[in-house]
C-alpha cells in the first residue's frame, strides 16, 4: 500500500542500459468495499496520477456464490477487465514500439497469450514478468516471458511515496491515508 510504482519499476532496470518511460497501473475501482477502503483506493489513484502513473480501471461484477457443501448462496464479486486492459496495452505499445523490454508485474497465467503473442509478433522485444512478495511464478507465463524476476518485501518497503505526494507545481497533492501506513491493518470485509 502507498508503493511508489515508479522507484519500484526503477529496482528492475539495467541501471546503465534501460530508461523508464512510462508506468500503468491497471486495477478496478471497488464499489463494494468499506468507505474507509474506497477512499484509500481514490488516494493512492490521486498519489499515482500525481507521480505521473497512467492508471486503466475495469470494473467488478456482482456473482452469485454457492458453497457447494452446504447449499449456503451469497453474493461476491469479481475483477473484471484488469487482465484484458493489460493484454491489450501490450500489444498496443508493441505495435507503437513504445518500448524495447516490459516489465509485467502478475502471476495471471491469462496474461500467457498476450506475452507470447507480442513476443512472436516482435521477437526483438524482452518481456520480465515480475510476481509480487509471497507469490509464485506462472509456469505459463514463465514459458513465454523473455525472463522472470520477483519483487521482495524490503525492495517495497524502500519504495514507498512520501507521506505528502505533490504535482510538479507543488499546489496539488494528496496524503497518505492513515489505514496505508505500515503499521495499520485493514480488513475487505
Amino acid at each position: 500500500m502507498w508503493v511508489d510504482l515508479f522507484a519500484l519499476s526503477r529496482q528492475f532496470l539495467k541501471a546503465r542500459s534501460e530508461e523508464l518511460t512510462h508506468v500503468y497501473y491497471f486495477s478496478a475501482y471497488a464499489e463494494h468495499v468499506s468507505e474507509l477502503i474506497k477512499e484509500c483506493q481514490k488516494s493512492y489513484l490521486r498519489a499515482l496520477q500525481l507521480t505521473g502513473v497512467l492508471s486503466v480501471l475495469g470494473r467488478f461484477k456482482n456473482k452469485n456464490r454457492i458453497c457447494p457443501n452446504c447449499n449456503h448462496r451469497w453474493l461476491g464479486h469479481e475483477e473484471k477487465e484488469t487482465d484484458v486492459n493489460i493484454a491489450l496495452y501490450l500489444l498496443n505499445l508493441a505495435y507503437k514500439n513504445a518500448f524495447d523490454r516490459a516489465l509485467v508485474v502478475s502471476n495471471d497465467s491469462d496474461l500467457a497469450p498476450a506475452i507470447q503473442m507480442v513476443r512472436q509478433i516482435f521477437p526483438e522485444k524482452r518481456i520480465t514478468t515480475v510476481v509480487p512478495p509471497l507469490r509464485r511464478h506462472s509456469n505459463e507465463l514463465i514459458a513465454v516471458s523473455s525472463d522472470k524476476t520477483k519483487v521482495r518485501i524490503d525492495q517495497l518497503e524502500r519504495c514507498l511515496l512520501p507521506l505528502v505526494v505533490r504535482d510538479a507545481s507543488g499546489l496539488i497533492s494528496v496524503s497518505r491515508p492513515h489505514a496505508f501506513m505500515p503499521h495499520v491493518a485493514i480488513t475487505t470485509r
